[in-house]
């Protein structure tokens, strides 16, 4: 029986927000760690640069190519420059994963505009510019994939009214990208992570809360970052080549589950 070849062998990615904060995988990290597995080189996108770093060792130590660019992807120019770094680095750009997202709580009477703002500017703006880099280069090399990572709180809103807006802004992009860009074999697809215990929720998670969390699937299976990852790989592979505009929820069935479980 013939080998099987790795499933992203030759690609070149983008991974935004590829880092972690402390000691619990993120998605982000997670993701960039699956995507050098499957085979591709990988530029790692982080604004805290030791983070990126992080990733980018723990690739190096299993084999994988990678490399870091230390910037803000609400920053035109900095999505700009990390696009040409990856194309200067591994000669084109097939593959950007948009995992970079910050929280925001309080309804539309307690959020101030300055904090709706930056969420708005973090979670959908950074998306919409990685995405008018990359998607040129893509272009030229005969297509590619944009994954962008949203939130189950964009259908199931629990009083982090910003942060589910802007989430639901991200699935909008992602379909209307999806539609705009299919001439040119870009595929956009969007997931939508349910309670996965990550580096982001973790700092402020109590022991009893992430047991709440777990036993709020139907599974009974607590989420982890490696299973958005994951799906990551298969939306930037081939395998997925016949998948455009698709909001995958991996939420373990929470938004499936009725109120009473």
């Amino acid at each position: 029986m013939a080998e099987c070849k790795p499933r992203l062998d030759g690609k070149v990615a983008i991974v935004a927000g590829a880092g972690s904060q402390g000691q619990i995988m993120g998605n982000g990290k997670a993701t960039a760690i699956l995507i050098a597995r499957e085979g591709a080189r990988v530029l790692l996108v982080d604004s805290v640069e030791d983070r990126a770093v992080e990733t980018r060792d723990a690739i190096a130590a299993e084999g994988g190519v990678a490399s870091v660019f230390a910037g803000d992807v609400t920053s035109a120019s900095d999505c700009e420059a990390m696009v040409e770094q990856a194309v200067a680095s591994y000669g084109r750009l097939d593959i950007l994963h948009n995992n970079v997202g910050i929280g925001g709580a309080g309804t539309v009477l307690e959020v101030t505009e300055e904090a709706w703002d930056r969420v708005m500017e973090v979670n959908v703006k950074s998306m919409m510019l990685t995405s008018k880099y990359a998607i040129p280069h893509m272009v030229a090399g005969g297509g590619g994939a944009i994954t962008n990572v949203s939130s189950i709180s964009a259908i199931r809103p629990r009083g982090l009214t910003a942060y589910s807006v802007s989430k639901g802004g991200v699935i909008a992009l992602t379909q209307a990208m999806a539609i705009d860009h299919a001439k040119d074999q870009v595929r956009v697809n969007c997931i939508m992570p349910g309670p996965v215990y990550t580096s982001m929720v973790a700092v402020n998670m109590t022991e009893d809360r992430r047991e709440a969390r777990r036993r709020a699937s139907p599974l009974q299976i607590e989420g982890t970052a490696w299973d958005i990852g994951y799906a990551g790989v298969y939306l930037a592979s081939d395998e997925a080549r016949w998948v455009t505009g698709v909001i995958l929820p991996v939420d373990g069935g929470v938004t499936i589950a009725s109120p009473s479980r």
